[in-house]
C-alpha cells in the first residue's frame, strides 16, 4: 500500500519516473541518501511491486509511428464475448498500446499507433474487424498531442 511508503521512498519513485537510467548513486544524491541505503530501498520497492518494470520510452516520430488513434469498441449483446477472450486477442496486436474496459455506451477503449492512416486501415480490416462479437467500432485520429506522460502524480 502507498501508506507504507515514507517521503524518501516517494522521492525515489519520483526520481525513477523522471529517469530510471540513472545509477543508484545518482538517485541517492537526488533524494538525499547514501548509495547503499538507496539501492536497498530501490530493491525493496521492486520486490514489493511498486516498481513493476523499468523500460525505455521510445520516440514514435523517430520510428515512423506518427498516427495515434483512439478506438471505441462495442461488443454484440446477441453474441456475448468473454472479456478475457477479447483481451487475449487484443494483447497479441503490437499496434494496440493500451486497452481499457470502460463503462458507458462502449465496452472497450483502445489506443493504437500506426505509421499512417493507411496502415491503420490495413490493421482494422485484417485484424481488428475480424474479432468475433464486435458490433460497433468508432475510431478517432489524434491530430496533435498536448500531454503524454508515464509519471504517476506522487505526493512528495
Amino acid at each position: 500500500m502507498a501508506g507504507d511508503l515514507d517521503k524518501i521512498d516517494l522521492k525515489i519513485l519520483k526520481a525513477m519516473q523522471e529517469d530510471a537510467s540513472r545509477s543508484a548513486a545518482e538517485i541517492a544524491e537526488a533524494v538525499g541518501l547514501s548509495q547503499s541505503p538507496c539501492w536497498r530501498r530501490i530493491q525493496r520497492l521492486k520486490d514489493e511491486g511498486y516498481i513493476s518494470k523499468i523500460v525505455a520510452v521510445l520516440n514514435p516520430e523517430k520510428l515512423n509511428l506518427r498516427t495515434q488513434l483512439f478506438v471505441q469498441i462495442k461488443m454484440s449483446r446477441a453474441h456475448p464475448v468473454d472479456k478475457d477472450e477479447f483481451a487475449a486477442v487484443v494483447k497479441a496486436f503490437p499496434e494496440v498500446m493500451e486497452c481499457h474496459v470502460i463503462l458507458g455506451a462502449f465496452d472497450f477503449l483502445l489506443r493504437i499507433v500506426a505509421q499512417d492512416i493507411q496502415a491503420y486501415e490495413k490493421f482494422f480490416f485484417e485484424k481488428l474487424a475480424r474479432i468475433p462479437g464486435i458490433q460497433e467500432v468508432n475510431s478517432y485520429v489524434g491530430i496533435s498531442e498536448i500531454k503524454a506522460t508515464t509519471a504517476l502524480p506522487l505526493k512528495v
